[in-house]
């Protein structure tokens, strides 16, 4: 595998991306309007592997990401290109730098619309759409009924309360994610006779909060785990990644102010992603879209 590639006028060389001063990567998030903040990359690079492409002068053109979850799987994200290596052939040369390093997990991502027909030529099939919701939350949310069961806090310290729910709506055990995320998160948890049966995680992500992950067995149960954390955003700036197109949860975010701001398509690349389990736990909200 080459670990360069001249573009026209120009070379791009591929370096690891913990070596890339921090500044450099929110500059090529806010190139293609993306919302990470310095911070949020902190935490991308604390959780997975990555490269950048970079010129003679330590311009940083493009970047790849991708993060195991247990022994044979991993999701890919921060696929970025400017517009220039992107038409020169960059993105295709970094997912090819990344898929090398992937080895042989099976693998799953979210793409972009313009990044969609790179995806499908390297051989990534469609699963699902995601709807990426999000604006400022009201004071008020609109009613919903009694939860059927417990809501309550769960200190961080207690993550394997939840890790075995989380990796059966996931597909695979992602304990240290879950772990990362926690360290600056609130964690919701529903329990009935004396069994949690759903959580949720919020964060500080881009320009507000973001709700998720959030597992659940249901709608409605999906519904209290997210107003939960709702409640204390009210006039803030919220987002929310769910693949439920319509029923209760979505029209509740919808009344909450979380409108369809754009979407992404799930794919993946060797064994299916996503199989929902009858009666069992769901991924209602994503913990991002490069985690999934």
């Amino acid at each position: 595998m080459q670990r360069s590639v001249r573009l026209k006028s120009f070379e791009l060389v591929a370096r690891d991306i913990n070596d890339v001063d921090v500044d450099l990567l929110h500059a090529l998030s806010i190139s293609v309007r993306w919302p990470h903040r310095p911070k949020d990359w902190d935490l991308l690079r604390r959780a997975g592997h990555g490269i950048v492409a970079v010129d003679g002068i330590g311009r940083v053109f493009g970047s790849a990401m991708w993060f195991p979850q247990g022994d044979d799987f991993a999701t890919i994200g921060l696929v970025i290109t400017t517009p220039r290596a992107q038409a020169q052939g960059g993105g295709r040369w970094l997912m090819d730098q990344v898929l090398e390093q992937c080895g042989d997990r099976n693998l799953a991502l979210n793409a972009t619309h313009a990044a969609y027909p790179l995806y499908v030529s390297l051989g990534f099939t469609n699963e699902a759409i995601v709807y990426m919701r999000q604006g400022e939350i009201p004071q008020k949310l609109p009613p919903m009924p009694a939860p059927d069961g417990e809501l309550s806090d769960l200190p961080s310290g207690r993550l394997r309360e939840i890790t075995e729910l989380d990796a059966r709506a996931f597909g695979t055990n992602r304990a240290r994610l879950l772990a990362l995320l926690s360290e600056d998160a609130s964690i919701a948890t529903l329990s009935r006779g004396g069994e949690v049966v759903g959580y949720s995680m919020c964060r500080e992500f881009g320009r507000g909060h973001v709700i998720g992950p959030t597992i659940a067995r249901n709608d409605q149960d999906a519904v209290h785990l997210t107003a939960v954390h709702l409640k204390k955003l009210a006039g803030r700036f919220a987002r929310v990644d769910t693949r439920e197109k319509d029923g209760v949860f979505a029209e509740f975010l919808q009344q909450s102010g979380l409108g369809i701001a754009e979407t992404v398509t799930t794919m993946s690349k060797g064994r299916r992603f996503l199989n929902r389990e009858s009666n069992g736990p769901w991924v209602y909200g994503l913990a991002s879209h490069a985690w999934s």
